[in-house]
């Protein structure tokens, strides 16, 4: 049976949902991409406003799309990168297999015993995507009504990502939560969605403690700085220290193009190697060295 006689769903219309659905038109499957949000573009519609790519233009992008010649910054702004990847949509026709405001609440394997599945070395006992044919997904779905909906399809891709829309919010002991702050506690992600304008309101002239390292901590304490200034300054929590890279050149090369593509793969050992990419790995191993000794002396 070809691909254009099998379903597919894709759960997530962000980077990769997007470039995953592209990709299966191309070759005559007609998938169907459940969007919880209401947009396409995974994180980048709701991202708060002063966020920006960490990595060059040239370095996130669709190889068969360019940045328009509008976006002329090094690092784009939230608005451009989430019309960038709507415009992608649109060009591809991957808009019209987008269902938005439908969340998937469950997924399971049926038509196969699950000692049989349990018996399987390899994915469906023979490594391919489709197996038999004895075995298919259902999906338990919900739209933004709360209405639920089963969808039964041949093969499902993930593309939910790592930011989807799961706040990260650790266990305290009882007593010690945020049920015992005397302020506002609030979650990054919640903080996006309020949209710029709220969200600057309910910061403005507030002391502010940010709980955090990562991107969103350090957006939302860009945030507080440029509108407290020193005033009310903000306060960042750090557990685990972290480095700030710089954009450093190694050898006349912008050492990025080492860590931040493919090319990242070949310069370490992997398991399971061949022998072919362990002698890459070891003549490579001066590049590792490099970009150690580069942010060590940072």
């Amino acid at each position: 049976m070809g691909l254009e006689k099998r379903s597919v769903a894709i759960i997530g219309a962000g980077v990769s949902g997007l470039a995953a659905c592209k990709h299966l038109l191309e070759r005559g499957c007609r998938p169907v991409v459940f969007e919880a949000g209401d947009a396409v573009g995974g994180v980048w519609p709701s991202a708060m406003e002063g966020t920006r790519l960490q990595a060059p233009r040239h370095m996130y992008r669709y190889s068969d799309f360019p940045w328009p010649d509008s976006v002329t910054e090094m690092f784009p702004n939230q608005r451009q990168v989430a019309d960038y990847l709507h415009a992608y949509a649109r060009r591809f026709d991957v808009l019209d297999c987008v269902r938005l405001g439908h969340r998937v609440t469950g997924m399971e394997y049926v038509g196969v015993a699950e000692e049989e599945v349990a018996a399987w070395d390899e994915w469906a006992g023979c490594g391919e995507a489709f197996g038999s044919g004895d075995g298919e997904w259902r999906l338990t779905v919900a739209d933004a009504e709360g209405h639920i909906e089963v969808h039964t399809v041949d093969f499902v891709i993930l593309c939910t990502g790592r930011f989807s829309n799961c706040p990260n919010i650790p266990k305290f002991p009882p007593g010690r939560g945020p049920e015992a702050f005397d302020g506002k506690v609030i979650h990054s992600m919640d903080y996006s969605k309020m949209g710029s304008e709220k969200a600057k309101e309910m910061i403005k002239d507030k002391c502010v403690t940010v709980v955090g390292y990562g991107n969103s901590a350090l957006d939302i304490a860009n945030e507080c700085a440029n509108i407290n200034g020193m005033e009310k300054p903000c306060t960042m929590v750090v557990r685990t220290k972290q480095w700030i890279i710089p954009n450093f050149y190694a050898w006349g090369i912008n050492i990025s193009n080492f860590y931040l593509t493919r090319f990242a793969e070949l310069l370490i050992h992997k398991p399971g190697e061949g022998f072919l990419l362990s002698i890459l790995a070891t003549v490579l191993t001066p590049l590792v060295l490099q970009h150690v000794s580069i942010l060590y002396n940072s």
